[in-house]
């Protein structure tokens, strides 16, 4: 059985702010990548395909998504274990 120590408040507080700050900055991570996908010319070509086709191009955003937020926790458990 491992004794665990409480934090102090300046610990706590400390914690939770450095949270919210990597939170923050993937999400502005986030919307900066939606921004530049909107701008590629796949993604202005698919705007204007029927629905059917678009099926293919929404997969792979969907997939990149979940690359890109595998890569933020992946980068927040390296930071944390340090």
């Amino acid at each position: 059985m491992t004794l665990r120590r409480k934090k102090s408040r300046k610990a706590q507080a400390a914690d939770v702010l450095g949270t919210y700050l990597k939170l923050k900055a993937a999400g502005k991570a986030a919307k900066g990548a939606k921004k530049a996908a909107k701008g590629t010319a796949a993604y202005q070509a698919a705007k204007r395909t029927p629905m059917i086709k678009r099926v293919p191009l929404i997969i792979a955003g969907a997939a990149a998504a979940v690359f890109v937020a595998a890569k933020v926790r992946g980068g927040e458990d390296e930071a944390a274990t340090a």
